[in-house]
């Protein structure tokens, strides 16, 4: 997908697996920004993996992350790249070649449609805070804040304000801390808004971010029996939803919720009631005080059952409770 910032979706059994672009930092950068690992063992992995771009097996090996923290890295990564392709411009759609292998691509890929349902949701959640930006665009500065307020606030929010020097925007805070666009672009927009940054050229003719329901229904599964390959009018379904994804004054309508699931006792069968009869044998009863707690209720019986006082304790008291 070309534009600002464009990307790359990489796809597999109509499920994408990886979304590269230079909008949002991807796997490796969070890595390494986040100190997880540093320089000279991610050269060391590289030469070990025998120039593999991405070095899972040896990730794994050496201990400096799970299996499971890769899948939800590399995952993240991919989401918050399609994030950075929906903010942006996107001007053409065109299919990628086929040899080009994806980078840290997750094994379970994600329905294209939910894909890009989520990207829009995160826009229109940028969009409906009270000083929305861009992910690339808006380069804010610290406000003249007090010292006790500013060591008062959530690190999050220290870094935003170290790293905000009046010529970064929120993807190049993201790449130098290893967090998501979308974090850096909502941490932005909040700080904005509560007076912590502000803009050096305070104008009141910024952007509105707005966004529209991008149409995923075009996104059809292909036929079993057809041959491999891409459709253009899915591609071309998607270039033009991208690009009026900023078109001014319209939004997202809310998501269909899929149909509740019918209750149990909605769908078993009743079952025929059984009257009892003349000679059916009668339940035996149990008699009062048999379990111990009403034993220990009875007031002609009380404390003749221990096992019924330990139960009505354990049930009444509980140790945060202080009392």
């Amino acid at each position: 997908m070309s534009g600002k910032p464009g990307g790359f979706f990489h796809l597999r059994d109509g499920c994408v697996v990886a979304v590269e672009s230079p909008g949002a930092p991807g796997a490796e950068a969070r890595l390494l920004r986040s100190g997880r690992v540093s320089g000279e063992q991610w050269a060391e992995l590289l030469r070990e993996a025998g120039g593999t771009r991405w070095p899972e097996a040896g990730l794994i090996a050496h201990g400096y992350a799970g299996a499971a923290q890769l899948r939800v890295v590399c995952m993240m990564a991919m989401q918050d790249a399609a994030f950075a392709v929906v903010a942006g411009d996107v001007e053409a759609c065109d299919p990628l070649d086929a040899a080009s292998e994806p980078y840290a691509p997750v094994a379970l890929g994600e329905n294209p449609g939910r894909l890009l349902q989520d990207a829009a949701r995160k826009l229109a959640a940028v969009a409906a805070l009270p000083r929305p930006v861009r992910p690339d665009r808006e380069r804010p500065v610290p406000a003249a804040v007090p010292d006790e307020i500013r060591e008062r606030l959530p690190p999050p929010q220290k870094e935003l304000l170290a790293h905000a020097d009046g010529r970064r925007t929120a993807r190049d805070i993201a790449f130098a801390t290893g967090l998501g666009a979308y974090t850096v672009t909502v941490g932005m927009a909040r700080m904005l808004g509560e007076g912590l940054l502000e803009l050096p050229e305070e104008s009141g003719s910024a952007p509105r971010v707005t966004v529209r329901d991008l149409p995923t229904g075009a996104l059809r599964q292909r036929p079993a029996d057809a041959p491999p390959a891409l459709d253009p009018e899915v591609f071309s379904a998607l270039s033009s939803a991208l690009s009026s994804a900023v078109a001014a004054g319209e939004s997202p309508p809310p998501e269909p919720r899929p149909d509740p699931l019918p209750r149990s006792e909605d769908t078993a069968p009743a079952l025929p009631r059984r009257e009892p009869g003349a000679n059916a044998p009668s339940l035996p009863r149990r008699e009062p005080g048999a379990s111990g707690i009403t034993e220990s209720l009875a007031p002609e019986r009380a404390g003749a059952s221990w096992k019924g006082f330990l139960r009505l304790r354990h049930r009444i008291w509980t140790p945060d409770s202080g009392t």
